[in-house]
């Protein structure tokens, strides 16, 4: 054991200098009055750069509770790919005051945008890919300028006004029908004049003007016109974007790579009991899907 001990202490060093490998800087990006600290991590320059577009909500740069956006990082770092997320500006504190008159659809798309023109000219990355998840899918499509490479995650493949119905209707065929009668009211009027209480949460109306923005962009019309390699993605346990998206978005992008994920939910969880499915949505301990990664990785890795 005496004579095995160095051998032992050369492996055990050899592994933190893999680990030290990973730079990471924290870095504050300026829209106008708003602020979007991130982190950027990268194993080596000349590498590809990913950079993540947040879903719905105030989503932190590490994917909030359940961490999937940080374990997302570490497992792209660990392939010798960059990537960059930032708190989305409805996640940072420091923005409130600068969101009191509220929020649009193109807010987002204009915030992309500034993150993208950061790192267009950094020498250390050879390209770019946006990736963007949920909401985020549409909200990637919309900032491609600067851009090699475009993957979507869980992308709605109709407009949001549809998504919305769809899940209402797995609750309340009510509650749909009246949404339904909302949304149609917000695109004729551009506002609804008595909403219905139950759904008050959805249509007060601080929201009703976000609404309509998100409403008048099409991922159908939108994806059209890419011209970049893309790929599309799904989860088959995707209780939120059915793979019915994926497969719409793919009718209208017939060279785009695709890829279904097996036991994949939402939030990127590798999903083996359906019990879990919820459970990962509040825990870090549901680990990200391996094909996932891998299916990105070769993408990525494989554009000139």
């Amino acid at each position: 054991m005496i004579r095995l001990f160095p051998f032992m202490m050369f492996i055990l060093f050899g592994i933190s200098n893999g680990f030290s490998q990973i730079t990471t800087q924290e870095i504050t990006i300026q829209n106008q009055a708003i602020q979007l600290p991130g982190t950027l991590s990268y194993p080596a320059e000349n590498s590809p750069l990913i950079i993540w577009v947040h879903g719905s909500g105030g989503v932190d740069r590490y994917g909030n509770q359940p961490q999937y956006i940080q374990q997302f990082r570490t497992a792209v770092n660990k392939e010798k790919i960059a990537f960059f997320s930032y708190d989305k500006r409805t996640a940072n504190p420091n923005n409130r005051a600068f969101l009191k008159g509220g929020v649009l659809f193109n807010d987002f798309i204009l915030d992309v945008k500034e993150v993208v023109n950061h790192f267009k000219n950094d020498t250390r990355f050879n390209s770019i890919t946006l990736v963007g998840h949920s909401q985020g899918s549409l909200t990637a499509m919309m900032a491609l300028k600067n851009v090699d490479n475009y993957i979507s995650i869980a992308g709605a493949g109709e407009t949001i006004d549809k998504i919305l119905i769809k899940q209402l209707r797995a609750q309340s065929l009510e509650y749909a029908n009246i949404a339904k009668a909302h949304f149609k009211e917000l695109k004729e009027t551009g506002s609804i004049k008595e909403v219905n209480p139950n759904l008050m949460a959805i249509f007060a109306k601080p929201n009703q003007e976000f609404w309509s923005s998100w409403i008048a962009v099409d991922p159908i019309k939108t994806l059209k016109k890419i011209t970049i390699p893309t790929l599309i993605i799904n989860g088959d346990k995707d209780i939120q974007v059915g793979v019915e998206n994926a497969s719409k978005l793919k009718a209208v992008k017939p060279n785009a790579s695709y890829a279904i994920i097996q036991n994949m939910n939402h939030i990127l969880k590798d999903i083996q009991k359906e019990a879990d499915n919820i459970k990962s949505y509040n825990s870090p301990k549901f680990p990200v899907s391996k094909q996932l990664i891998e299916t990105i990785v070769s993408f990525v890795k494989k554009q000139p």
